[in-house]
This record gives structure tokens, C-alpha cells and sequence, in this order.
């Protein structure tokens, strides 16, 4: 496994599958073009960015890199690293004809070169044997305890959690899950629920 440190931004969800098999990290597909018009998206970028450092893999065709020059300018340039795949001809394995360009995409990649690009990006890579933890990472179980999900009152109460860690409050449970692990530790995750939800 790469553990990586930045949080890394894909265009899709076979994009993140593709990665999921051997970096250990935070990676948050745009939803293609979807990205221009989710303002809650792009608040949750700009807090990872200011967390953690942003890692932009797109693409290498005219869709990618239109995707990542909209990320660059909602995004301070300081916090922002970039990882460039090559032009390589073919389609990929689900798709039934090639893409517009006649390119693969991040998912038809080799992890090989994935690694490579994202080594050369200059972003924090570390070498693991698997999923390194430096605490135990908050569960679903842990949210739905504190009542921050399947409950009457969750939605309410993920908003209270999502404004006072400074997140945008309309991300799901699972989103919300995933930034909490990314930002804080499980200390501190029950620090902030303790002074939120103190009756429990």
C-alpha cells in the first residue's frame, strides 16, 4: 500500500475503486462536471485542502483537464499538488468503445504508473504494508451511538457536528464519516461530541 497524506480528487467512482486497491488514503471522486455546480463539494475541497493538501488526478483528455483547471481556481495553488498520467491509447475493460480522445483514463491504469505519477507530484508517500491507523478510526457504529445517524434526530444533529468542525452541512452520513477520519482523530471526534451532545 502508498499511504498518502493529501487527500486525492478523481472524476469518478471507477476512478477511486481503481486507487482503493492499493493507496491508503482519502480519495474523493468529483462526479465529472457535477463538481461545478456542488457547492457543498467544493467547500468540503477547500476544508481538506486546508487540512491536509489537495492531490488533483484527472484524466489526461479534454474532459480531465478541464475538471482540474476548475478545481485550480476554486482552490488556493499552495495547497494543491498535481499528478498527470500519459496519453496512452485504448479503452478500458467495462467501457464498450473508447473514450472521445481514444485514451485511457485513471482507471485504466496501471498501478504501476498511477504510483509513478503520483510519487512525481511531490505529494507526502509513504510505503506500508496495509491501511495504517494511527488510532482506531471512527466507525458507523461510533456515529449511529452518538445519534448522528439512524436516529429521529441525526440529520440535525450531523449538522450541529458538521458546524462546529467547520464542514458544509448538507454531506451525507457516509461523506461525513470519511471527512472525520481524514481530519480528526477519534479523540478528538469524542471530544467535540461530548461538548455537542452531553447528554449522552
Amino acid at each position: 500500500m502508498i499511504k498518502v497524506k493529501e487527500a486525492i480528487i478523481v472524476e469518478g467512482k471507477y476512478d477511486k475503486i481503481k486507487l482503493d486497491q492499493f493507496i491508503d488514503g482519502l480519495i474523493i471522486p468529483t462526479d465529472g462536471f457535477g463538481i461545478f455546480k456542488n457547492k457543498e463539494k467544493q467547500a468540503l475541497l477547500r476544508r481538506l485542502a486546508a487540512a491536509r493538501g489537495i492531490l488533483i488526478l484527472t484524466d489526461s483528455d479534454g474532459a480531465g483537464m478541464v475538471i482540474r483547471n476548475f478545481l485550480k481556481g476554486c482552490l488556493p495553488a499552495s495547497q494543491i499538488r498535481h499528478a498527470y498520467i500519459p496519453e496512452i491509447p485504448g479503452k478500458e475493460k467495462r467501457k464498450t468503445k473508447p473514450s472521445a480522445e481514444g485514451t485511457l483514463g485513471v482507471e485504466g491504469m496501471t498501478e504501476e504508473v498511477l504510483a509513478k505519477a503520483i510519487a512525481a507530484s511531490g505529494a507526502g508517500c509513504s510505503l506500508t504494508e496495509g491501511r495504517v491507523r494511527e488510532s482506531q478510526p471512527v466507525s458507523k457504529t461510533d456515529f449511529f451511538e452518538w445519534g448522528l445517524s439512524g436516529g429521529p434526530c441525526s440529520r440535525e444533529k450531523r449538522e450541529h457536528l458538521q458546524k462546529a468542525i467547520g464542514l458544509p452541512s448538507q454531506l451525507s452520513a457516509n461523506a461525513l464519516l470519511q471527512a472525520v477520519n481524514f481530519l480528526m482523530s477519534r479523540e478528538e471526534f469524542e471530544t467535540v461530541c461530548r461538548d455537542l451532545f452531553s447528554e449522552h
